[in-house]
């Protein structure tokens, strides 16, 4: 799939997520609060990215503020799917608070995050 149809696919940008090409990969950047009244915006953008045959997708979580178990269940669901679908998900976090969260809840292995995102011509081992 190319950079402009990954564009046209791709759900508009609203107050908590926006869908981009990166390289190989479909980024999308989530911010402000993730909790139950703002998980389904965020939702309708990993629903998308996970969509197509193989997903690459990066979780870009380095602007969220909060993130709650309504986050989580939305990240656990759309890593599932990419599974699914011979791909995968990844998150990019540089913040205690997202590893913390992720101790806590057990989903650390699940979700080991990055700290950048990769190179573009490159794929996160």
């Amino acid at each position: 799939m190319t950079a402009e149809a990954d564009e046209q696919d791709s759900p508009p940008g609203n107050s908590c997520a926006l869908t981009r090409p990166y390289g190989p990969f479909t980024v999308v950047e989530v911010s402000g609060e993730i909790d139950m009244a703002t998980a389904d915006l965020v939702v309708e953008h990993l629903d998308a990215a996970t969509a197509v045959a193989e997903p690459d997708v990066l979780v870009d979580l380095r602007s969220v503020e909060f993130l709650d178990c309504s986050g989580l269940r939305v990240l656990c669901r759309a890593e599932r799917r990419a599974r699914e679908r011979g791909g995968r998900l990844r998150i990019v976090s540089d913040g205690p608070r997202v590893d913390r969260l992720l101790r806590a809840s057990g989903l650390f292995g699940r979700f080991p995050p990055l700290r950048a995102l990769p190179a573009r011509a490159g794929r996160p081992q």
